[in-house]
């Protein structure tokens, strides 16, 4: 069993920046690889970031650039360090795992980047 917390959300302008985090339960973290999903009001959930246990990181086109994903395995966290916000990124913001063939979500954290 893996929990994983989300905070950091919250309101800011369009430009500017915000870190979230996701704190993960389990002595595996370290091999956990671990991802950023979002999902705004009436779509779909779509992915956004991942982080692999050896660091490897990839990005939605849609946030790269802007976006950065990072851990720290000793606080058992990973990051997602948000640029250059934009309207379009309002979404509640979800991290993911999956560990033996099953994922893991938190319980989501809100973005709201006014127009």
């Amino acid at each position: 069993q893996v929990r994983l917390v989300e905070s950091g959300g919250g309101l800011v302008q369009a430009g500017g920046s915000l870190t979230l985090s996701c704190a993960a339960s389990g002595s595996g973290f370290r091999l956990y690889t671990m991802a950023w999903h979002r999902q705004a009001p009436g779509n779909q959930r779509e992915w956004v970031a991942t982080i692999t246990s050896a660091g490897s990181t990839n990005y939605a086109d849609s946030v790269k650039g802007r976006f950065t994903i990072s851990r720290d395995n000793a606080k058992n966290t990973v990051y997602l360090q948000m640029n250059s916000l934009k309207p379009e990124d309002t979404a509640v913001y979800y991290c993911k795992t999956r560990w033996y063939s099953t994922d893991y979500w938190g319980q989501g954290t809100q973005v709201t980047v006014p127009s």
